[in-house]
């Protein structure tokens, strides 16, 4: 008996070690969608039924926005209800997000659609600061609480550019307030280093230096895709976005 038990236990060990490998090259079931800063869910409205239609399960976390550990605690809460494995994809500031999140085992591989992707120990602060402050700065506004929004002229002319008038009033209209103290937050890892990455870089944007999305992709070793988009590139290029998604689950 006492030479079959340490055999069991060996073959256990191969039986968990085998179906954790397989885990890991299995394609997602799974993307959680990750929304950013002055936005919420129905930031992914286009693409959540494009990868419903490639087969995918969706869920779009509604992040609070007023703290980088609040925001990470919604999305691992995401994470841990999600059939995985998990394809996890952020948004703007949600890119800061799923670089802490996105170390969660069930989570197979990172999607950033124009969003920041700071090292370990930097915040998206330390990230812009290497940049010129772009224009779109002067319209945004702090109430006495210190959440930030932007004005409606601000999502019309530069955050939501390309887009048709109704949507823009929409995007003006549901956007959520982020409060300041989630730009200095600094992310204690970085997942980009460890999963397979892709990047979305909208080369139009302008609330987040497209120069500074391209150095990401390159510092990240990410598969990337440029397109002529605003920063919400997942309204005005849903199906690129959505190839990109579908091409990260696989």
């Amino acid at each position: 008996m006492t030479k079959i038990l340490p055999l069991a236990a060996l073959l256990l060990s191969n039986l968990a070690l085998s179906s954790s490998l397989w885990a890991a090259d299995a394609p997602a079931k799974t993307a959680v969608l990750v929304h950013g800063a002055f936005a919420d869910g129905t930031s992914w409205q286009k693409v959540i039924p494009r990868l419903e239609k490639a087969g995918l399960k969706v869920i779009a976390v509604q992040n609070p926005l007023d703290s980088l550990e609040n925001d990470v605690t919604a999305t691992k809460r995401a994470i841990k209800n999600a059939e995985g494995p998990v394809v996890l994809v952020g948004h703007s500031w949600a890119g800061v997000v799923i670089t802490e999140a996105g170390t969660d085992p069930k989570v197979k591989s990172l999607v950033y659609v124009a969003a920041y992707a700071p090292d370990k120990g930097q915040s998206a602060e330390d990230v812009m600061s290497k940049y010129p402050q772009l224009e779109s700065r002067k319209e945004y506004v702090k109430d006495d609480d210190g959440f930030l929004r932007i004005s409606d002229q601000g999502i019309k002319k530069y955050f939501a550019a390309d887009l048709d008038p109704e949507t823009k009033a929409v995007v003006a209209a549901t956007q959520g307030p982020f409060h300041v103290r989630c730009i200095s937050a600094k992310v204690t890892a970085a997942a980009w280093r460890e999963k397979p990455t892709f990047m979305v870089v909208a080369t139009k944007d302008q609330i987040i230096s497209p120069q500074l999305e391209k150095d990401q992709a390159k510092a990240a070793n990410a598969k990337a895709i440029e397109i002529p988009s605003s920063h919400v590139a997942m309204l005005s290029h849903p199906k690129e976005v959505s190839e990109v998604i579908i091409e990260a689950a696989k």
